[in-house]
């Protein structure tokens, strides 16, 4: 059994679950559901890796986490 780091966020009304090891996301109604979606991907990608010769897979680097922390504080709102 392996284990992943995962990070949590609400988005847009959504919940979406980031896997830092491999950058594959889950997006769901609830952080259950998101984690749930997240573990498909990452079934799906083990099979796949297994298969194929020509997968990269590579942990998200910092800025791809600060963007993916920050995405929705970065817009502007005028009046």
């Amino acid at each position: 059994m392996q284990f992943y780091k995962v990070v949590l966020r609400q988005s847009a009304g959504y919940w979406v679950a980031l896997c830092l090891e491999n950058g594959l996301v889950g997006q769901g109604s609830n952080p259950e559901d998101s984690i749930s979606k997240l573990k498909e991907a990452i079934e799906t990608l083990q099979d796949v890796y297994q298969t194929e010769t020509n997968v990269y897979k590579a942990p998200i680097c910092i800025e791809e986490l600060h963007e993916f922390l920050t995405i929705e504080g970065s817009e502007f709102v005028t009046t």
